[in-house]
């Protein structure tokens, strides 16, 4: 056991100490690492997205063109209105935050749970696209591992990221290089040795399209073009990334994240669209057990001297790609489950950092949610896409939805309004128009179980909302005690004697709870404790992590309220003083502080007060933490005597 720990010590790295200068740019990215760890989802999206849509107008190949054209059209409307909502949304949080501030929390919690749903599908797709396109040059006989292959994938991608998200990428950048190189050499080849071709390409088109328009008429072409581009949606997935993760960005956020989302809009315009005119120009078509895109290498390099080994190069980055494409849930899908946990739609431990400075609760249950997910679809990439697209599409509507009324209401404000409107309109209208075709045409294919199953994700999140609620009510009945303090006649400004008896009192934030338990401490033992000294630790998390300024005004923050609880014990007569520390754990850093001021006052027991529940429920310990009772077995182990004061609610 004592080994087992130690080998998953050393896997997880050291602690991160938050208190360190500079930690926070350390762990930042610049514009090309985050091309690689957030835009490496958008660009991998063109290893399936463009094939799907090709495969959708098979037999009326002509539409390839018009479908590349539509594509980079949709890339770009979609990448700058991304970019819009980085410039207004600074702090991150994406879709979610969006919907929250223009449409109302109720929309913006339907958004976050689309986007969690969305981020374990980005993860599950990856994977599986990156099993198929490895698998696609190992011989037939081994095409059942493929299932088992991706979920020890998803296991390593666990491991990495619980270590930290900079070192994941570091790992992943040769990966991503070798893709871009092997991906320029195939598109331009592709395209140049082909250019003599094209009348004659262009002449099968005009005949394909007169033949179409006699048969299936104007508007059968047009549904088929609609059909292809909707069921195409995957190639547009991971745009989002960028705003999503913007936390993670070097200083100015706002600027390097609107050029990482530049690298990453070009980068999957270019691999788009030229896979698209490579398909139709080499008249690929689907082959068993191979990607299109491993076709279109073997067919471009077949009469090389060393062509079979360029192409199983260039699947393989791709699928190693996939493989990096990944990181954008484990980065993303967390910090959003983070901002949901602050603001109460998911329990509050989502948004506390482990002591790599990484969301490791959220990493843990998006991995094993996409290893779900991957055995009920038996790795099905066509399953897989359709969920995804639908999901990411949910997300991209409200997003465009909300930053349109955004612009409206701040039209005086905002110089060009009136343009980015428009923009916000278009891609409005696109995503629209692609999510609905695709629920549409593949609700009974899959479409059915993601809508269901982010349905009962907003349903659990309204609970646990509904729940905190009824516990900040209760717990606010507490607060008229701010109102009638008792006095005990003179103000005491003396400093606490380390020979008395002494009161070490871990507090929260300013409130009746805090106030009722000091009451309760001097009623329960009256006349026995001489000082109080007060404790409380600046807890970063994701409502706090947003660089230096937020961390300092959170320190502030805190130490206003300590000096609240000092100054009430000094008007009841009682010597007293605070002590404050910042960390990620509560429980490490109160129990390290009490250790320290026991030291200091020998004579001293720690109090903390706890909610006390009529029926303990089993959703209990996953909404509360038992903190109180952690530090208690905590100091109780170094002999240090702690008392947790029940506080009674009436629910």
């Amino acid at each position: 056991m004592i080994k087992l720990k130690r080998i998953f010590s050393h896997i997880k790295g050291k602690p991160r100490d938050i208190n360190k200068p500079g930690i926070l740019q350390k762990l930042a990215l610049l514009p090309f690492f985050a091309w690689i760890g957030l835009g490496a989802d958008g660009l991998s999206s063109s290893s399936y997205g463009p094939e799907e849509a090709f495969k959708a107008i098979s037999g009326h190949a002509y539409l390839a063109l018009l479908l590349g054209a539509a594509t980079v059209l949709t890339i770009i409307v979609i990448s700058y209105t991304y970019s819009r909502i980085i410039e207004h949304f600074p702090h991150g949080g994406g879709g979610y935050i969006v919907a929250s501030h223009t449409l109302g929390e109720r929309v913006g919690v339907i958004s976050g749970s689309a986007l969690i749903i969305d981020y374990i599908l980005t993860v599950a797709v990856s994977i599986t696209a990156c099993s198929y396109a490895i698998f696609s040059y190992i011989p037939v006989e081994y095409q059942k591992y493929k299932l088992f292959f991706a979920l020890f994938l998803i296991i390593v991608l666990i491991l990495m990221n619980i270590r930290g998200t900079k070192e994941s990428i570091s790992f992943l950048t040769p990966i991503f290089i070798i893709f871009i190189i092997t991906h320029v050499i195939m598109l331009f080849y592709g395209l140049f040795t082909h250019i003599p071709d094209m009348p004659g390409i262009a002449g099968e088109m005009k005949n394909s399209f007169n033949h179409d328009l006699s048969t299936i008429g104007g508007a059968g072409i047009i549904l088929i073009f609609l059909r292809g581009y909707s069921l195409g949606g995957g190639t547009y997935t991971g745009i989002e990334a960028v705003s999503n993760g913007l936390q993670i960005m070097k200083e100015p956020k706002v600027h390097n994240g609107k050029q990482a989302m530049l690298y990453m809009a070009v980068s999957l315009s270019i691999a788009s669209g030229g896979l698209f005119l490579c398909y139709l120009l080499l008249k690929v078509g689907p082959v068993a057990g191979k990607t299109l895109n491993s076709v279109l290498a073997d067919s471009l390099y077949s009469g090389w001297e060393y062509g079979h080994l360029l192409s199983a190069v260039t699947i393989f980055s791709e699928g190693l790609l996939l493989f990096a494409a990944s990181q954008a849930g484990f980065i993303n899908a967390p910090r959003v489950m983070a901002n949901m946990a602050v603001d109460s739609w998911l329990p509050h431990r989502f948004g506390a950092f482990s002591e790599r400075l990484t969301m490791r609760n959220g990493i843990i249950i998006i991995g094993v949610s996409a290893m779900a997910i991957l055995v009920y679809t038996e790795g099905s990439i066509t399953t897989l896409i359709i969920m995804y697209s639908i999901n990411v599409f949910i997300t991209f509507t409200i997003s465009e939805l909300g930053m349109s009324i955004y612009y409206i209401k701040n039209r005086r404000k905002e110089l060009k309004w009136k343009k980015h409107l428009s923009f916000q309109l278009a891609g409005l209208l696109l995503c629209a128009t692609i999510l609905a075709v695709t629920v549409y045409e593949k609700f009974t294919e899959g479409g059915w179980v993601t809508l269901l199953i982010t349905f009962l994700l907003v349903v659990l999140c309204i609970s646990i909302k509904k729940h905190y609620n009824r516990i900040k009510k209760e717990i606010k009945k507490f607060d008229t005690l701010l109102t009638h303090l008792p006095a005990a006649g003179a103000r005491n400004m003396k400093k606490p004697l380390k020979k008395n008896m002494t009161a070490i009192q871990l507090v929260g934030r300013y409130n009746g709870f805090g106030v009722h338990t000091l009451n309760s401490i001097i009623k329960t033992f009256p006349d026995l404790y001489k000082n109080f000294i007060f404790v409380s630790v600046a807890v970063v998390d994701q409502g706090a992590f947003k660089g230096h300024d937020g961390i300092d005004y959170l320190k502030k923050s805190v130490e206003s309220d300590l000096i609240k609880y000092t100054e009430i014990a000094r008007d009841l007569g009682y010597p007293s003083d605070y002590r404050l520390s910042t960390g990620i754990d509560v429980l490490e850093t109160s129990v390290k502080m009490c250790i320290d001021i026991r030291k200091e006052f020998p004579r001293s027991t720690v109090f903390s007060g706890k909610v006390a529940f009529s029926y303990e429920q089993f959703y209990h310990s996953i909404l509360h933490n038992g903190t109180a009772y952690a530090i208690q077995r905590r100091l109780q182990y170094n002999g240090i005597t702690n008392v947790v004061l029940p506080i009674r609610l009436d629910t």
